[in-house]
């Protein structure tokens, strides 16, 4: 009996159950051209309820139909409509009250087109953030985290570092496996910062035993929030979310989000509807086996380089290193489109490559050795005036034309942790020389090339002060930072010695020998006047 009701219910299911279309139909079939491998174009099923876990309550289900199989009654689930539906139905937190998010509540809806560019964006990314948090059983309010994060724009930038719609510090980054090289930086990437993130949030759920702080210590710190805990115990007070003593930025970080469910479950009560966002795949991943220039990748699947980006934001670079990034992301039809004129392209797939600079040089002479002008080097490798190319650096260069370049990828040791490293192409180091009669710092700082203001700082004392005959006086001079190379680029002047006698170093003479005088008398040349004859006579 249990298995004919089985097979009863099967075809119903799979028709009311399915949330996403069918893939297109493929008419390019598998690629030949070994820089993208083939793959089976089948659309990711939405998948039903997440059954209850450690880390989210039960998914509420809508019935749509009653049948009666075997005397007994069975209720068919709904298809979400969209993918706001689905991500109500998987909402698991507990909401938070108070001012905080009735204060945001109000400064959302008052910026109804700042909403609207939020979601147009997000329209990108969102379903595959809730297949993922499905996927772990995980609360859907946190699909709406990169809102508050970055207003789910993948290239924001903090001005503390944090970078991507989840902002990851540098060093965080690197602690979830985001890689960030001069060619490519995970923090950016849509799969693999959705999976950290998601890594990162069920952490510290499992440290902190609740969603709240658990989000508090995404935004502060799981330190902090450890510590303001345990200050609380301490004191004997509770140690709830809002009951921790907490910047302002993570007081108002729930509620923000807070303030945005509250949005999405009723957005027709706070000023209109949100923009649809269909429950179905935005976007599919190509595996690619060659370097590839952006341009190229964008021309061969038909979109342009923007909307390339804004799908392969981690690329911030004009060539795409198959052996770092081994996979593009493009828009679910425009996949099919790649694929197709990819079997049919004839010329180069990657104009660019990488080059290690085997030792630290001049950017003119690293140019040169790559057939660049200088201009053109510092552009696309971003290097500034005044700077040095150091040893290891890996730099962007022009690809061979011969079929091996065209062929050969770039290493995966330099793609995945290739970096730039720049020094100053001068140094400046301390002499110190001894003062003229009647020297002032501006008259030693004429005399260098520098400023009177330097030189009075450098020695602790006023522009107006007046050094003493042979008084040490300290500069910063600058020197080439080449290796070899220690002179100092300012000529330094060989002070004469300054003695006692105001006429040293000008006409003072030295007593004469005796004989001296005998020997001018008869004629006979003295030391002095010999030497005089053989010096060189100054031209007029």
């Amino acid at each position: 009996m249990n298995r004919l009701l089985a097979l009863a219910l099967a075809p119903l299911l799979i028709v009311a159950g399915c949330a996403t279309p069918p893939a297109p139909p493929s008419s390019a079939g598998a690629s030949s051209d070994p820089a993208v491998a083939s793959k089976p174009r089948v659309a990711p099923a939405a998948p039903g309820p997440s059954p209850s876990g450690p880390t989210g309550a039960a998914t509420p289900v809508l019935p749509i139909a009653t049948a009666t199989i075997g005397g007994q009654p069975v209720q068919a689930l709904a298809a979400p409509k969209d993918l706001w539906e689905r991500i109500r139905r998987g909402f698991a937190m507990p909401d938070l009250q108070g001012e905080l998010v009735r204060d945001r509540v109000a400064w959302y809806v008052s910026r109804p087109d700042y909403i609207i560019r939020m979601t147009e964006r997000s329209s990108k990314y969102l379903f595959h953030i809730v297949e993922e948090l499905e996927l772990r059983g995980m609360p859907t309010e946190l699909a709406l985290l990169p809102f508050v994060e970055s207003a789910f724009n993948p290239q924001a930038v903090s001005s503390a570092k944090a970078a991507g719609m989840w902002q990851f510090m540098p060093a965080t980054g690197k602690d979830f496996s985001l890689k960030q090289s001069v060619f490519r930086d995970d923090r950016r990437d849509v799969l693999a910062s959705t999976r950290a993130a998601l890594d990162y949030l069920q952490k510290l759920h499992r440290m902190f035993g609740d969603w709240h702080l658990a989000l508090a210590a995404y935004n502060w710190g799981e330190g902090s929030v450890s510590r303001a805990i345990a200050k609380n115990q301490r004191a004997g007070l509770p140690t709830g979310y809002q009951d921790l003593t907490m910047p302002n930025e993570t007081r108002y970080y729930v509620p923000k989000l807070q303030a945005i469910k509250n949005i999405v479950v009723d957005s027709a009560r706070y000023q209109g509807a949100l923009p649809d966002i269909p429950n179905h795949p935005y976007f599919d991943s190509i595996p690619i086996q060659r370097d590839i220039d952006v341009a190229v990748a964008a021309r061969l699947a038909e979109v342009s380089v923007a909307d390339f980006r804004s799908l392969n934001p981690s690329a911030h670079r004009p060539v795409i290193l198959a052996e770092g990034t081994p996979q593009i992301l493009l828009p679910w039809d425009n996949a099919v489109l790649f694929q197709r004129n990819l079997q049919s392209h004839n010329g180069k797939l990657a104009s660019w490559t990488a080059w290690v600079a085997p030792a630290t040089m001049r950017v003119s002479d690293a140019a040169q050795r790559n057939g660049m002008s200088e201009s053109e080097f510092r552009s696309v490798n971003h290097i500034p005036p005044g700077m040095l190319v150091k040893a290891g650096s890996s730099l962007l260069v022009p690809r061979g034309e011969s079929e091996s370049a065209q062929q050969t990828n770039v290493a995966s040791h330099v793609a995945d942790n290739g970096q730039v490293s720049l020094a100053p192409e001068v140094v400046y180091k301390s002499v110190h020389v001894k003062a003229r009669k009647r020297d002032t710092p501006a008259s030693v700082a004429a005399r260098y090339k520098l400023s009177a203001a330097n030189v009075a700082r450098w020695n602790g004392v006023g522009v107006g002060h007046r050094f003493k005959p042979g008084q040490g006086v300290t500069v910063m001079l600058p020197f080439s930072n080449l290796p070899g190379a220690q002179r100092p680029l300012v000529t330094v002047a060989h002070e004469p010695e300054e003695t006692g006698n105001p006429k040293a170093g000008k006409s003072a003479k030295a007593p004469a020998r005796k004989g001296a005088k005998a020997s001018a008398a008869r004629g006979k040349p003295t030391p002095a006047r010999a030497a005089a004859k053989t010096a060189p006579r100054k031209r007029k």
